[in-house]
C-alpha cells in the first residue's frame, strides 16, 4: 500500500487565514502579528487582559520511552485537539518548537503526522517565525559580553577559569562540544577553554518557557550566573549589564506563535527545550493563554514520561500553579515488540508474546504517572500491521493496571479516528479525580530530590556521585538554591542511564556526571550517564536528503 508522506498530506492542506483561526479563539485581528497568512503571534497587551477568565481544562499527552519503531506522541497530542473539538469542545493545542538539529539529524520534524498535523509544516521545522534564532543571539550576546568585559579591565574580577557560561547554535555539531576560545595574542583576548551547547539545551530557552511576561523575563535573564570570581562570588548577567538587551531580542520571540492544524483547529507552538537535557515543555506563557481562551487544553511533554513528564509535573507545574485535568500515555504495538526483544526489521509479523514481554516499560510509566495523582488513559497509535490479538494483549495488560487503553486511528483518519479517546479524556476531566501534587517538596535537599527521582520514577538502587558533585550541592543550598526543583539530563531511550537497556530495568544505578546551576529558569540541571547536550550528527543525516524539487517545494523533510 502507497501512503502520501507527511510533507505531501501537509502541502495539500486546505488552510484558512490565519485571522480566521485567531478569531474562533476572540483573538481581534489588531492583537495578531502576522508572519504570512498562516501564522501569527499573539499580542503581549492581549494576553494580559485574559488574566481574570477562568481555565480551561489542562490534558497532558505523554509517551514510553521511545523506540526507532515510532510511537507518535505529537500526532497523537494534535489528533486529539481535533478530536476534541470534533465531539464539540472548544479546545486548543499546545506544542513545542522544532530544532533545526534533529531535523537535519535523525529525529525528523515536530509537527505531527498523517492526517494529525500542524501546519505550515516546512516553516515549522525550519526557521518558523525566527524564535530559535532570537534565543540563540541573546545567548551568545552574553557571551560576547563576559569576554568583553574580561577584555577591558575586568572590573568584577571574574576567574577566566570559572566561566560557566558556554555559547550555543540550533545544529548537532559534536566539533564544538569542546573548545578554545580567545587565541590569537593580546587583541584576540585571553585564551580559555569552553565549548558549544544545542540551542534548545541553552537556559536562555528555558526561560522564555517558563517566564510569565516580559518584566519576568528580564529578571530572570538578571538571574543568570554567568561565572564566578576567585573567591567563588557568583557572578549574574545583570551583572555584566546584559539582561536589558537580551530582553529586546527577545521581545518578539516571548509572543506565543498561533497556527492550525490540517482540520483547522487553533495551535500555539511556542518554545523548545529537549527533554532529554532540558525540561522538555511548551512555553508556560502559550499554555496559560490558550486555558484562558479554551474549555480543554492538549499538550505534550519530551520523550518518555520518565523526563518529559516528570519535569512537567515536577517542574513547568510547580512553577507555574498548573493543575492538569488528565494524562495520555501514548504507545504503539511495534514498541512493545521491540521492548519484548523483536528487532526493528522483524516488527511486521504478529508476535503476541514479544508484546506481552514489552509491556512492563508501558506499566511502569501508567503507574509513574499515578503518582503525581493525575489520572491516565493509554492511546494506542494504530499502525496497519498491528494485528487484533496484539492489539487485545496491550488492552489486557493495561486493564490490569487500573486503566483502559484505547486504539487511536487519527493519523489515517484524523479526527475521526480518535473520537473515543477524545471521550475518555472528557470523562476523566469532568470526573474530578485529578489531585495533582509535584513528587517532592520544595524544603528537600538537593541530593535527596535527585534521589527521590532516580527510586520513584526510574526504579534505580542508588545514585552515584562523587563528592565533589554533593558539596557542589550543598554550596547552592547555602547560597539559596537548595528550594529549586532538579531537570534531570540522561538517555531518553531507557529509565535508567544505559541506552541499551529496555523494558523496566530494576536493580540499576544512576551515576550524576555533573551539575549544572540554571539560577534563571529556576532549577538544577543533573546530567547522568553519557547524555551530551550538544548532539552530533548520525552517520547517514537527514540532511543528505532534504533538497528543493523541480517546483522550489521542500522535499525529504519528515
Amino acid at each position: 500500500m502507497a501512503f502520501k508522506t507527511d510533507i505531501e498530506i501537509a502541502r495539500e492542506a486546505n488552510k484558512k487565514p490565519i485571522m480566521e483561526i485567531g478569531a474562533r479563539l476572540g483573538i481581534p485581528a489588531e492583537h495578531l502579528l502576522p508572519y504570512g497568512h498562516d501564522k501569527a503571534k499573539v499580542g503581549q497587551e492581549f494576553i494580559a487582559s485574559l488574566k481574570d477568565r477562568p481555565d480551561g481544562k489542562l490534558i497532558l499527552v505523554t509517551a514510553i520511552n521511545p523506540t526507532p519503531a515510532g510511537e507518535g506522541k505529537t500526532t497523537t497530542t494534535v489528533g486529539l485537539g481535533d478530536g476534541l473539538n470534533r465531539i464539540g469542545k472548544r479546545a486548543v493545542i499546545c506544542i513545542r518548537e522544532a530544532s533545526l538539529g534533529p531535523n537535519f539529524g535523525m529525529k525528523g520534524g515536530a509537527a505531527g503526522g498523517g492526517m494529525a498535523q500542524v501546519v505550515p509544516m516546512e516553516e515549522m521545522n525550519l526557521h518558523f517565525t525566527g524564535d530559535f534564532h532570537a534565543i540563540t543571539s541573546a545567548h551568545n550576546l552574553l557571551s560576547a559580553m563576559i569576554d568583553n568585559h574580561i577584555y577591558w579591565g575586568n572590573e568584577l574580577q571574574i576567574d577566566a577559569r570559572r566561566v560557566v557560561w558556554r555559547r550555543v547554535m540550533d545544529m548537532n555539531d559534536r566539533a564544538l562540544r569542546d573548545i578554545v576560545v580567545n587565541l590569537g595574542g593580546v587583541s584576540n583576548g585571553f585564551p580559555r577553554q569552553t565549548g558549544f551547547d544545542i540551542t534548545v539545551a541553552s537556559e536562555v530557552m528555558a526561560i522564555l518557557c517558563l517566564s510569565n511576561d516580559l518584566v519576568d523575563l528580564q529578571k530572570r535573564l538578571g538571574d543568570i550566573v554567568v561565572a564566578y570570581t576567585r573567591e567563588k562570588k557568583p557572578i549574574y548577567a545583570r551583572d555584566i549589564k546584559a539582561d536589558g538587551a537580551m530582553t529586546v531580542l527577545l521581545k518578539d520571540a516571548m509572543q506565543p506563535n498561533l497556527v492550525q492544524t490540517l482540520e483547522n483547529n487553533p495551535a500555539f507552538v511556542h518554545g523548545g527545550p529537549f527533554a532529554n537535557i532540558a525540561h522538555g515543555c511548551n512555553s508556560v506563557i502559550a499554555t496559560k493563554t490558550a486555558l484562558k481562551l479554551g474549555e480543554y487544553v492538549v499538550t505534550e511533554a519530551g520523550f518518555g514520561a520518565d523526563l518529559g513528564a516528570e519535569k512537567f509535573f515536577d517542574i513547568k507545574c510547580r512553577k507555574a500553579g498548573l493543575k492538569p485535568s488528565a494524562a495520555v500515555i501514548v504507545a504503539t504495538v511495534r514498541a512493545m515488540k521491540m521492548n519484548g526483544g523483536v528487532s526493528k526489521a522483524d516488527l511486521g509479523a504478529e508476535n503476541v508474546e514479544a508484546v506481552k514481554k514489552g509491556c512492563p516499560n508501558l506499566g511502569r510509566h501508567i503507574a509513574n504517572v499515578k503518582g503525581f495523582g493525575v489520572p491516565v488513559v493509554v492511546a494506542i497509535n494504530h499502525f496497519f500491521s498491528d494485528t487484533d490479538a496484539e492489539i487485545a494483549a496491550v488492552k489486557e495488560y493495561v486493564a490490569a493496571q487500573g486503566a483502559e487503553a484505547i486504539l487511536c486511528k487519527h493519523w489515517a483518519h484524523g479526527s475521526a479516528g480518535i473520537e473515543d479517546l477524545a471521550r475518555k479524556v472528557v470523562a476523566l476531566a469532568e470526573g474530578g479525580g485529578a489531585n495533582f501534587a509535584p513528587l517532592y517538596p520544595d524544603e528537600m535537599s538537593l541530593f535527596h530530590k535527585i534521589e527521590t527521582i532516580a527510586r520513584r520514577i526510574y526504579h534505580a538502587d542508588e545514585v552515584l556521585a562523587d563528592k565533589s558533585i554533593r558539596d557542589q550541592l550543598k554550596t547552592w543550598e547555602a547560597a539559596g538554591y537548595g528550594h529549586l526543583p532538579i531537570c534531570m539530563a540522561k538517555t531518553q531511550y531507557s529509565f535508567s542511564t544505559d541506552p541499551n537497556l529496555r523494558g523496566a530495568p530494576t536493580g540499576h544505578s544512576v551515576p550524576v556526571r555533573e551539575v549544572r546551576l540554571s539560577a534563571g529558569a529556576g532549577f538544577i540541571v543533573v546530567i547522568c550517564g553519557e547524555i551530551m547536550t550538544m548532539p552530533g550528527l548520525p552517520k547517514v543525516p537527514s540532511a543528505e536528503v532534504i533538497r528543493l524539487n523541480d517546483l522550489g517545494q521542500v522535499e525529504g523533510l519528515f
